[in-house]
């Protein structure tokens, strides 16, 4: 791509202005520049075939018209041809040379004779030739003179002889073409005269793809053009940018033609949303699709020059993502939404089965589903998932920790840690790079009833512990979650990534896989940054909870998991991700309801209540059971109910937790008991008694020991409930 020269040539010819305007927008490109310049000054170049390769767009042609123009002007004869005029047999060849080289006959030896000792020959479109790809190899470049340079452009990498032949392999440079640099971006961008501050918002989205850059400045630079660039700043990086559809449109016309099935849409689609795609996911997201064969559906998914093959499966390229999630999103909003919930479906699914490391990547796949969301998008630097992962801190690991606490919080904070890694040392992670390098840590401490020792230790526990006894104290065996620190080296709180990005990942892995966990919390010296954020993924601002160390408050983010558990939160994170336009979702529109966490006491008060409303369903309807996770996990385990609870429901339950005590002989008589006075009532307890031929007094015994029996099942449902 290029800037205008204001010191070229006079314009003689419409030619020369052509000729001016394409030197005028070449930028970057030193690389492929210099390895073409060292070829044609060299007295024996060290390659013979440049192999130029990469996406459509990517400006393979621009680069050859420039080599054209080098070779010119260093006196070198150029033969240009392009593969779309070209029938691809030897004989369309040999006619597209000669009528290059002025000759009245097409012939394989003219064209050999008549070649130039130093002529350069330029093929684009190179892929549209493979037909030949073994002639050319074996038959035709070997008789061109020894000085002759051969430069192929192609969207796919070179055929496996242009590397593996032992005659071709060293005469052979392969160049795959990337996108140009940042700062060849600018400076095409503001030979464009485009305004500076709209440079970071556009690279975000073209990353540098000179097609994408032409067709952005070409929009800005049109008379009464929209703005589009947001208003408001959407990232802590860049402000966002909302390309045209004329934009996408062209680009996709570059990155895709024919899609054969809806199958292959729904494939291109899956391909577009998820951080890598197997041919395993697609057998998987592919199953309901009628002759859909996943795996040839795979091989068309690679074929394409803008997808990429990684260690995890297959995905596209930058620009090519940002264009198709664009206009698929504009073309068919609710297909987005519904592919977005059935992939969060399907990799929690793979993350419940998954361990270690596994499941740190499937919730990095997760995260990266909710990008466009702008409760999510600001916050995160997407493209350093998966440059870092998180393991449990190692002794030798615990200097560091400290020294980053102390650094950034404090000496009295470093106590504190200190005091936690002592006590709990499985609690740090410790986030390092690909190359093991230290970039920060998390401290996700775990209790059931912290102790004495444990709240005098640390401020923060204390006030924990008096918000839990005011809003939802702990039941048997429940858990509490705190993330008491969260760094990078570089600082406390820093939005460094990936530190935020292995923070949420490993945050949620823990929310996600504690059985009992009832509260969470997250500490942070500057809550303010990232309130929105957290607020709407449900981990609410608590000022309640927020403490004071060495003189410095912190504020506390909390949940309670009692209230709104794992299905209904993840299904709050995959609606954002599913709706771009969506910034939160507030209780009332959730697939569960917020639910009431009772005590023992309170529980046990509401079951008798319960039982003697049973054949009352307006009273049971306002019974506090009705809110409880007992009641909503019925719910969600019965597909032939409605989606909300129904005193149906909780009579359900009340007579499979009567009806257990009839399975055991000693405890039939409990049964009997409960079953004539709530289930099938008698008019009066004496009636009851009668009817079962027992002393009042006997009955009196049997209802209590059976309303006890039935309370504590029911109890453990509750407990139980995930």
């Amino acid at each position: 791509m290029a800037v205008r020269n204001s010191t070229s040539p006079p314009i003689v010819r419409l030619a020369d202005r052509l000729e001016l305007a394409r030197r005028g927008r070449f930028v970057g490109r030193a690389a492929e520049l210099e390895l073409f310049h060292a070829a044609l000054k060299a007295a024996e170049p060290p390659y013979a075939v440049l192999y130029i390769h990469g996406p459509g767009g990517i400006g393979k042609t621009t680069l050859l018209r420039e080599y054209a123009r080098i070779a010119a002007a260093c006196g070198r004869p150029v033969i240009s041809l392009d593969g779309r005029e070209i029938d691809p047999t030897p004989t369309g060849f040999l006619l597209a040379l000669s009528q290059s080289l002025g000759l009245q006959h097409v012939d394989f030896d003219a064209v050999i004779a008549n070649w130039p000792s130093s002529g350069t020959l330029l093929i684009d479109r190179y892929e549209l030739l493979t037909a030949l790809d073994s002639w050319l190899r074996e038959i035709f470049l070997p008789e061109l003179p020894a000085q002759s340079l051969v430069v192929m452009a192609s969207r796919p990498p070179p055929t496996s002889p242009w590397r593996t032949d032992i005659d071709w392999a060293d005469l052979t440079r392969i160049v795959p073409l990337r996108d140009l640099l940042p700062d060849e971006s600018q400076k095409y961008l503001t030979a464009r005269g485009i305004p500076g501050d709209q440079h970071a918002a556009i690279l975000a989205f073209t990353h540098g793809h000179p097609l994408a850059l032409t067709l952005v400045a070409d929009v800005l630079n049109r008379d009464g053009a929209p703005q589009i660039l947001s208003a408001g700043v959407h990232s802590v990086h860049t402000p966002l940018f909302e390309p045209e559809p004329d934009v996408v449109r062209a680009l996709l016309e570059r990155l895709v033609q024919d899609v054969p099935s809806p199958a292959h849409r729904l494939a291109l689609d899956i391909c577009v949303r998820m951080w890598a795609t197997t041919e395993t996911l697609l057998a998987d997201m592919l199953a309901g699709q009628q002759d859909a064969d996943a795996h040839a559906i795979f091989e068309w998914l690679s074929q394409f020059s803008f997808i990429e093959q990684g260690p995890f499966g297959i995905f596209p390229h930058d620009l090519a993502r940002e264009a198709l999630d664009a206009d698929w999103r504009w073309r068919n909003p609710e297909g987005f939404r519904q592919l977005t919930y059935q992939l969060f479906e399907n990799l929690y699914a793979k993350f419940q089965q998954a361990r270690g490391m596994e499941q740190q990547r499937i919730w990095f796949y997760l995260l990266y589903l909710c990008r466009h969301s702008p409760a999510y998008r600001p916050y995160y630097e997407w493209s350093a998932l998966g440059s870092a992962y998180a393991e449990v801190a190692s002794v030798q690991d615990h200097p560091a920790i400290l020294a980053m606490v102390a650094r950034h919080q404090g000496e009295a904070a470093a106590q504190i840690a200190a005091y936690w890694l002592q006590r709990q040392p499985q609690a740090f992670r410790v986030y390092r790079s690909v190359g093991g390098e230290v970039l920060g840590f998390l401290a996700h401490l775990r209790f059931r009833q912290p102790c004495a020792e444990d709240i005098a230790a640390d401020p923060a526990i204390q006030v924990a512990v008096d918000f839990i006894t005011r809003h939802g104290p702990l039941r048997q065996e429940e858990e509490i979650l705190y993330g008491r620190y969260w760094m990078s080296r570089d600082g406390d709180d820093e939005y460094t990534p990936p530190i935020l990005n292995l923070t949420a990942i490993n945050a949620s892995i823990d929310y996600t896989t504690t059985p009992k966990l009832a509260w969470s919390f997250i500490a942070m010296a500057t809550p303010e940054l990232i309130e929105p954020h957290l607020n709407a993924a449900h981990l609410w601002r608590s000022p309640e909870a927020d403490f004071v160390v060495d003189g410095r408050r912190y504020g506390v983010f909390a949940h309670d998991w009692r209230v709104e558990p794992v299905a209904s939160w993840l299904y709050v994170k995959a609606s954002l991700a599913a709706d771009p336009n969506l910034t939160a979702l507030t209780p009332d529109v959730t697939r569960t309801p917020m639910l009431l966490v009772l005590s023992r006491p309170d529980f046990a008060d509401a079951v008798r209540q319960a039982l003697r409303d049973y054949t009352h369903p307006a009273d049971l309807g306002a019974n506090p059971l009705m809110c409880s996770r007992l009641v909503a996990d019925a719910v969600e385990g019965d597909a032939t109910t409605a989606t909300t609870a129904t005193t149906a429901t909780l009579q359900a339950l009340l007579r499979e937790a009567v009806a257990s005590l009839a399975t055991n002989p000693k405890d039939l008589k409990l049964h009997r008991a409960l079953w004539h006075t709530y289930i099938e009532p008698a008019p009066t307890q004496e009636r009851a008694a009668e009817l079962l031929g027992l002393p009042f007094n006997t009955y009196r015994y049997h209802l209590t020991s059976g309303l006890n029996r039935v309370t504590n099942w029911l109890w453990q449902r509750e407990i139980n409930s995930q």
